[in-house]
């Protein structure tokens, strides 16, 4: 399997002159899911190069065993500081496309272009479009061919607004992800905060939360390999 990884380069959360980006269990978690199981793995972010972190995800109690691993993988911080410019990546190139999530995603992948032009891409050609917590807000403006939006009569999930009014930014961050996936006719759900929560809809695989993280990463897996067989 051929997955392109597509993070963040968004730095600042909102007004509040805090930094904010990608969270790194949301990144380590798929990363060494898809590695382990022998995937092609291609890194990429509207900017190129070094994705931002948010430092509360490589805080203490946010470590799990995906985040110590990539602690001590000098290879894979190396791919990280290094990924490909979002511009130059193509649906045809790749069987599967993942979002990790992070407030960042919010500002830069929801609102780019070429973000929407590939989950076009790859889910008008049959290929898996994934993503976890704050990511499937990359989904805001992504239409189909015939005009409605990717995300209308489709079971999804994300980051929910009772786990948003947890972390105290439902005022800070542009739109709430579940307010969104709603408005757009999405059959959105949810589990409880901060557990594991992934929904699978076909080639459409999100997840709530970081808890979700590697759930989403072998449901892709798992679909890819169903297409195969």
């Amino acid at each position: 399997m051929k997955i392109l990884m597509i993070l963040t380069s968004h730095a600042t959360l909102g007004a509040t002159g805090k930094p904010t980006g990608f969270w790194l269990e949301e990144f380590a978690a798929p990363y060494y899911a898809f590695l382990d199981s022998g995937a092609d793995i291609t890194l990429a972010s509207p900017l190129g190069g070094q994705p931002p972190l948010d430092p509360k995800s490589d805080e203490p109690d946010a470590q799990t065993d995906a985040t110590r691993r990539f602690s001590n993988d000098a290879q894979a911080q190396a791919v990280l500081a290094s990924t490909q410019r979002l511009a130059d990546m193509k649906a045809a190139s790749f069987d599967a496309v993942f979002f990790p999530g992070g407030h960042g995603p919010l500002w830069d992948l929801a609102e780019n272009g070429y973000v929407m032009a590939l989950i076009r891409d790859f889910y008008a050609s049959g290929k898996i479009v994934s993503a976890v917590c704050h990511a499937p807000a990359v989904f805001r403006h992504v239409k189909t061919a015939e005009g409605t939006y990717l995300v209308k009569d489709k079971n999804v999930t994300g980051f929910s607004n009772t786990e948003e009014a947890a972390v105290g930014l439902t005022d800070v961050v542009p739109f709430l992800v579940e307010d969104m996936l709603k408005d757009h006719g999405a059959h959105y759900t949810r589990g409880d905060d901060w557990q594991p929560h992934i929904v699978i809809d076909g080639r459409l695989i999100t997840g709530q939360n970081p808890a979700s993280s590697i759930g989403v990463a072998d449901a892709v897996i798992g679909q890819w390999q169903k297409s195969q067989s």
